[in-house]
């Protein structure tokens, strides 16, 4: 009997040992921070009510319930600072001595969402893209100092941080299952107004309204995919909440379509899906790790149907293969038409480039193509970095390079030789942050940092990241002009 029961007790025992190891290996992995932070997905959204009667259509008020303790007004500090200097000083006492710093001073404000119960917000780039200061007021009227956690200026997105816990973050839903003519609200707060709520419909989606593009800047690469909705949305309302009848975030306000500058019918919003992976990004890396295709692309309209001899208007169309990019090493041909991306078709550009905004470097993904002989062909490819790379970049490798908004890289010999320089390092991009609001511009080159010159880009990036106290810049533009800007860390 004893022996039987030995028996048993072994077969429970080795039978747990593999139920154990199911447990441990199905759990989620957290090892990224916004796996851990971001709680805006694990949230059950409540359901719609829908009322039956003659002319009474959706119930909106459990939607605006859930919502609008978690849209957030920002409002932010502008300081222009210009320094003024005295070279009668500087002779005698050295560079930035004697200098007189003048301010011009300016505020703005938007929109913010909770994304996360530890204070994670999620807002547009441009609503803090100049800001010295920022500041978040909640429904409740409580304020805080945000943080700029990191800004992408090809979507109009960015993260802050608060302090402190809590908080109450909203649901995330899919905005690929959004329909034309669904209901939805949009959260914000409008002329300073808190906590307002307007209703609408879904218009469109997909829009390319060439908001982003940025000719000032050739390394910002604009991906609008926008929904555009009827829900009335003014200035103010940028960074705040598009959410569907159960309360769940699928969109970023962003724009209007105005002459006056205020609403006049149509408005627009970044889809959740692409906004959920630039924020990931911005809170694991810092930056947007980002990956391309490495094609030109174009919509078929009825004058390229014609002229190249296509079947019909479906795809988009690949005017140019970019040499060694990922379609090229997939064996993609100018001239093909890309159908599908999966099993998902992608019928105008906007389409294709949401479809790829959301992927980073080294996601495989198969291409639906049709060849310029008109067969249909399967291609395997993986994404790549603007560097050609398919490997993410690490934490501390993005920190090598990048400090307080701005990407820096090495002087080549021949830049030194034209501004007759032996030492600084170039400002290679310049998104949100502190250096973009105290006037810096890509292109300049930093020399010194509190009089000690610098020799490299991890020597300047280190001392930024690691400063927190008074920084006095030396700096010289791309015709030789030197100039010097001081901040507060």
């Amino acid at each position: 009997m004893k022996n039987n029961f030995k028996i048993v007790g072994l077969g429970l025992l080795g039978g747990m040992i593999p139920f154990c190891a199911y447990l441990m290996l199905s759990q989620p992995d957290y090892a990224l921070l916004s796996d851990e932070v971001i709680d805006g997905n694990r949230i059950n959204a409540r359901a719609i009510n829908f009322d039956g009667s003659a002319g009474m259509g959706v119930d909106l008020t459990t939607a605006s319930e859930n919502t609008i303790n978690s849209v957030v007004h920002v409002t932010t500090k502008v300081v222009q600072t210009t320094f003024q200097r005295d070279p009668f000083q500087e002779f005698f006492y050295g560079p930035g001595a004697g200098g007189r710093e003048f301010k011009q001073f300016g505020s703005g404000s938007g929109s913010g969402v909770i994304v996360s119960s530890q204070g994670y917000i999620v807002t547009n780039n441009h609503v803090i893209e100049n800001a010295n200061e920022i500041e978040v007021i909640l429904n409740d009227n409580s304020k805080y100092t945000a943080k700029l956690i990191g800004a992408d200026p090809s979507t109009d997105i960015a993260v802050l941080k608060i302090e402190g816990t809590n908080f109450q973050p909203i649901s995330l839903g899919n905005s690929d299952d959004l329909r034309i003519g669904e209901w939805v609200l949009a959260v914000g707060n409008p002329f300073n107004l808190t906590s307002t709520v307007t209703a609408g419909i879904v218009s469109a989606k997909a829009r390319n309204i060439n908001l982003l593009s940025d000719r000032t800047n050739p390394n910002v690469v604009p991906i609008e995919s926008f929904i555009q909705t009827d829900a009335a949305v003014n200035p103010g309302n940028s960074g705040g909440a598009l959410v569907n009848t159960r309360g769940e975030l699928v969109g970023i306000n962003t724009a209007i379509a105005s002459q006056t500058g205020s609403y006049a019918g149509y408005s627009f919003a970044v889809p959740v899906n692409l906004v959920e992976k630039v924020m990931r990004d911005l809170i694991d890396y810092g930056i947007v790790q980002r990956g391309y295709l490495g094609v030109q692309i174009a919509d078929i309209n009825q004058e390229l149907k014609e002229k190249n001899k296509l079947p019909n208007t479906k795809g988009v169309f690949v005017s140019k293969v970019v040499a060694d990019g990922s379609a090229d090493k997939a064996g993609m041909k100018d001239g093909e038409v890309i159908l599908k991306i999966g099993s998902k078709e992608v019928n105008s550009v906007a389409e294709l480039q949401e479809e790829i905004g959301k992927r980073r470097p080294g996601d495989k993904i198969s291409l639906t193509v049709r060849t310029k002989d008109g067969d249909e062909d399967i291609k395997e490819l993986v994404l790549r970095n603007s560097d050609g790379d398919t490997k993410l970049v690490s934490k501390e490798e993005i920190s090598k390079n990048f400090a307080l908004g701005a990407t820096f890289r090495t002087l080549t010999s021949k830049e030194m030789k034209e501004l007759n320089i032996s030492y600084g390092v170039k400002i290679a991009e310049l998104n949100a942050g502190k250096l973009k609001s105290i006037g810096l511009q890509p292109g300049m080159i930093v020399l010194k940092l509190n009089n000690e010159a610098i020799e490299s880009v991890e020597q300047l990036t280190a001392k930024l990241n690691g400063q927190n106290r008074g920084v006095l810049l030396e700096v010289m533009s791309e015709s030789g002009k030197r100039d010097y800007f001081g901040f507060g860390l």
